[in-house]
């Protein structure tokens, strides 16, 4: 074993509860202290209130015509990583895209709010608005103060911005721009203070997405959850309103995104038939009169009856031909590459008509995604890839199919040819009109179609919903969400607890100081045989003037320990020493001995601590002639230097004496055995005051008289690595019968039960500051 113990494994509760108790106020002041934090924190941060809508969304199948198309596909699972409809809509809601729109059209990123008391609360209507004259680009988050003035005028103080100005006038603000201060029509504006915050326009979106919650609950149904946790509930209820508003016209938006594609289309080609079709009927009317032609020869009739259903499927096919060939065009154009495709144009028994629909969802679904990620994002990247391979089948399918109709628009050419050439007889002038009345109803055929074609788009956009609809409007709670005075008050007491206690455990971690009796028995095997509290008082003369008091019983127990050593008649001296100066020799020297003087005996105390002598000083003795002075000079007497002290007639001293220059030597003079054991004879106890041991040998030249050694150990004084002097002389048997007297005990925590009380409550009564202060 070395020369300091091991410490004990595992945890002392017993103690740890006991440290707690010694550090009571510290743990009742942290608690009053954060229930004072939370109330303020409750009292100063604005409530936030809850506020709810439900969305449903509907079935797509439900809608028709074009809006069909346009939704019908969008549950594009497997093409799209598996999100249904319903959790792409929730992923829509959630859009930066749409919330900016809100904070535009409501101009949230002007706060207004009304300081009362250091407190400001934000006002939905407030009596003035701020706006924009001029701005600057990117706007710092700037706090602007109002307040109208007994004059007329109104203040407005920001940052370095000092001035009164009137209603409607203009004023600059540094990074925020120009802006004008409008009175509100119905609203009247008092005396207070107003505080308006300006903001970027992204950083107040950023803001209220934190607040916006959006969730599907039920994955049964269709329904999304809106949330908004806002301190002004009608105007959360407002935002999120805007907010559904946005998404429904963004809806829409998409929708509307494959008719408005088509018309635009059908205006533009309906714009060249319509010029087509005016040169046609201008050659037919310039033909007929140039060659006056009134009406047609019988054999004329007859090529037109036996024509008319070959000349009827030629305008049916050469029409297919127009259009596959324009949308074939229109495919291939790049700037149009990212836009839907006219699907109500082709002709209807195509086989690919299913894959032009999931052409189209790709793109609306590839818009809908650009409103949270950008062109580069991995996600646009695959559906890039994949709409162009879509396109790329499109185009061979309409190829493959305007060759059929071409195909088909040559063999009634020939059957045509045919037919007039089996007719002679009609004239080759009528031959000639009737090819060009024959081009006039290709062209009025293409144009009837084009013109159908643009009235039921035009039905189709109108028939088009939204398919969402709300079905609990937003309504905010009535009791605000936050702060929640239960949880912030019990966080409060917890904190309260906690920040204490992890203090009080970190101070003792960090001790390196006695503080508790397992602290020794830890360290040393060296008995303790006393005890003694802290003195409350200056007086150092505790036994004689307070002689009931917890210290005198203290110095009563140590007296009855102490006649365990002291067994022998001839046993009679008493060292006291410590690790350091400070540690109370003088003091316990003083008690110690007036304890045993009032048992009968006959006491002397030694002041052997010839380098930083004290003892006299505090007994009031004078200190020219002492144990020094006996040592040197043979003809100083032993009844010269023994001088009775008059707190108690059996006590007396021998003081130190002047100082020597060399102490140890003085102490190892050939006279000092001899005074030692004249001493003997004439008194029953000899108390040496000795010097602390720690760094100087004049304790250890001294214990060879000694029958017992009391080495002083403070409480909060007294370093845990002193503790091993002790340890070492107890081992090493350099000092014998050593105990250990704990002196300036102060904590309750010291060792377990532990409950001496302190000098002065027998006379005193403390005041409460006291006690919670001075523990």
């Amino acid at each position: 074993m070395s020369n300091q113990l091991e410490e004990e494994d595992g945890i002392d509760l017993k103690k740890i509860f006991m440290e707690l108790a010694d550090k009571w106020h510290w743990i009742g002041v942290g608690i009053v202290t954060c229930l004072i934090i939370s109330f303020l924190y409750i009292l100063y941060t604005p409530p936030s209130y809850q506020i709810n809508a439900r969305v449903l969304v509907n079935d797509d199948e439900k809608a028709g015509g074009l809006a069909k198309q346009a939704g019908a596909l969008m549950d594009l699972g497997g093409l799209l990583g598996g999100k249904n409809s319903v959790d792409n809509e929730a992923e829509i809601l959630k859009t930066r895209f749409l919330m900016e729109q809100v904070a535009r059209e409501m101009q949230l990123n002007i706060v207004y709010a009304r300081k009362s008391n250091f407190v400001k609360r934000e006002l939905y209507q407030a009596p003035f608005r701020l706006d924009f004259i001029k701005g600057v680009d990117s706007i710092k988050k700037t706090q602007i103060e109002i307040q109208k003035l007994p004059s007329g005028k109104v203040k407005i103080v920001s940052n370095k911005l000092e001035k009164e100005i009137n209603w409607n006038d203009t004023f600059e603000i540094k990074n925020v721009g120009t802006l004008q201060l409008l009175p509100v029509n119905g609203l009247s504006m008092d005396n207070g203070t107003f505080v308006v915050t300006l903001n970027s326009i992204d950083e107040r979106v950023a803001d209220l997405m934190k607040m916006l919650s959006v969730g599907v609950s039920n994955k049964q149904v269709t329904i999304i959850d809106l949330g908004l946790a806002y301190p002004v509930p009608k105007k959360g209820e407002d935002i999120l309103n805007t907010l559904i508003k946005k998404y429904t016209e963004a809806n829409l938006s998409d929708k509307n995104a494959i008719a408005d594609s088509t018309g635009k289309f059908i205006k533009q080609r309906l714009q060249v038939i319509a010029s087509e079709l005016g040169d046609v009927e201008g050659e037919v009317k310039q033909f007929k009169q140039k060659n006056r032609l009134a009406d047609m020869t019988e054999q004329g009739k007859v090529l037109v009856q036996s024509t008319s259903e070959f000349s009827t499927e030629l305008a049916k096919a050469e029409t297919q031909v127009s259009i596959l060939s324009d949308l074939e065009k229109y495919l291939q154009d790049e700037n149009k590459n990212k836009r839907v495709f006219p699907t109500s144009l082709l002709p209807q028994d195509m086989v690919f008509s299913g894959i032009m629909n999931q052409y189209n969802a790709l793109l609306i679904e590839r818009d809908k995604l650009l409103l949270s990620v950008t062109d580069s994002s991995p996600l646009i990247k695959n559906l890039d890839g994949q709409v162009a391979e879509m396109r790329a089948g499109i185009l061979a399918n309409i190829v493959s199919t305007k060759n059929t109709f071409v195909l088909t628009r040559d063999k009634l050419r020939k059957q045509l040819d045919k037919a007039e050439g089996q007719i002679s007889a009609v004239p080759e002038i009528e031959k000639d009109y009737l090819k060009l009345a024959r081009n006039q109803q290709i062209k009025q055929e293409l144009y009837i179609f084009m013109m159908q074609k643009a009235e039921e788009t035009a039905i189709s956009k109108t028939a088009n919903i939204s398919i969402a609809k709300t079905i609990d409007p937003p309504k905010a709670a009535v009791i605000p969400i936050s702060p929640k005075k239960t949880i912030v008050y019990l966080a409060g007491l917890i904190a309260g607890l906690v920040f204490p206690i992890l203090t009080i455990f970190g101070l003792n971690f960090l001790n390196t100081s006695i503080s508790t009796k397992q602290d020794i028995t830890n360290l040393t095997s060296v008995p303790i045989i006393g005890e003694i509290s802290h003195n409350l008082s200056d007086d150092n003369l505790i036994v004689a003037n307070q002689a009931r008091s917890a210290i005198s019983e203290q110095f009563r127990a140590l007296r009855t320990s102490l006649s365990f050593y002291l067994k022998n008649k001839d046993e009679k001296i008493i060292l006291l020493t410590s690790s350091m100066s400070g540690e109370g020799k003088s003091f316990t020297a003083i008690n110690l001995g007036n304890i045993l003087a009032l048992a009968g005996k006959k006491v002397l105390l030694m002041e052997l601590d010839l380098r930083k002598p004290g003892l006299s000083a505090k007994l009031g003795v004078s200190n020219e002639i002492g144990f020094s002075n006996y040592t040197i000079d043979s003809t100083i007497k032993v009844d010269h230097i023994v001088k009775p002290l008059s707190i108690n007639k059996n006590m007396f001293i021998i003081s130190s004496g002047p100082l020597p220059p060399n102490p140890a030597e003085t102490l190892m003079s050939e006279h000092t055995p001899a005074l030692i054991e004249e001493l003997k004879k004439q008194f029953d106890y000899i108390i040496m005051d000795a010097p602390p041991i720690g760094i100087i040998t004049d304790a250890q030249l001294l214990s060879n008289y000694a029958d017992v050694v009391l080495y002083l150990v403070r409480q909060k004084i007294t370093q845990k690595n002193q503790i091993a002097i002790v340890d070492d002389l107890y081992r090493s048997k350099k000092m014998k019968n050593i105990g250990i007297v704990v002196n300036d005990i102060v904590s309750k925590a010291y060792g377990y039960g532990y409950g001496y009380g302190t000098y002065g409550e027998e006379n005193k009564q403390k005041g409460w500051l006291s006690k919670v202060f001075k523990k």
